[in-house]
């Protein structure tokens, strides 16, 4: 298992090995074996498992993004705009792809997409600059693409520093073009998306392995609570 940090791909690019999670790993093992068993988004921190070969990689691949029973547990950080309620809930909404968006990766909540589910539990609630927001937990109950971002922002709690499917989607069209300007930096308010991959557990070959990873720095010092 490797702590992923937000900012870096999980596959590899162009731009040589450490440009990837992927292509490190492989210059660590000293081989080109090294496989990916889960994947996260660039700005997503958190839990990544990696195999020597391609048998582990297959089997624990099914184990993780499976749904029902003997599926992978799941969970997930996020701080989230505004104060979300007390009571454990459940977001149930299915996703398709945005037609509307010009972002060409842009999911949606839409009628006729694949059915998600998403758990979602208060861990606190923060007050910064005068504005509420909440430290979440969240257990993705299947696997869709983008599918905790854009369930609790469809629910009306956006993750802190989603570029997507926060306020203004052309904020993420301004970071790929390189554009991305002080005043957005400034209402995104943290340098990557606040959502961090937190644990991973599941039975496999006759035993329970769980797998945990501390969200970063920056990440706790925003979602610490403030004491007088």
């Amino acid at each position: 298992m490797v702590n992923k940090p937000a900012g870096l791909v999980c596959h590899p690019t162009k731009d040589g090995p450490l440009s990837s999670l992927i292509g490190r790993v492989r210059l660590h093992l000293g081989d080109t074996e090294g496989r990916l068993v889960n994947r996260l988004d660039r700005e997503t921190s958190g839990v990544v498992l990696i195999a020597k070969g391609a048998i582990v990689a297959a089997e624990l691949g099914r184990l993780v993004s499976g749904a029902g029973s003997g599926a992978a547990d799941k969970s997930y950080w996020a701080i989230v705009e505004g104060h979300v309620p007390a009571t454990a809930w459940l977001i149930d909404a299915p996703l398709g792809k945005d037609v509307n968006s010009p972002v060409a990766i842009k999911d949606c909540v839409r009628a006729d997409g694949a059915a998600a589910q998403t758990r979602v539990r208060l861990i606190r609630t923060l007050v910064r600059d005068d504005a509420p927001f909440s430290l979440v937990e969240v257990s993705p109950l299947t696997g869709r693409k983008h599918q905790i971002r854009i369930h609790l922002a469809h629910a009306g709690y956006p993750i802190v520093g989603d570029k997507l499917y926060g306020a203004d989607e052309q904020r993420y069209l301004r970071l790929v073009e390189g554009r991305l300007t002080d005043e957005d930096r400034r209402a995104l308010r943290m340098t990557c998306h606040a959502l961090h991959a937190r644990e991973l557990a599941f039975e496999w070959r006759g035993r329970l392995w769980r797998f945990e990873a501390d969200a970063s720095e920056e990440f706790v010092q925003f979602s610490a609570p403030l004491h007088a």
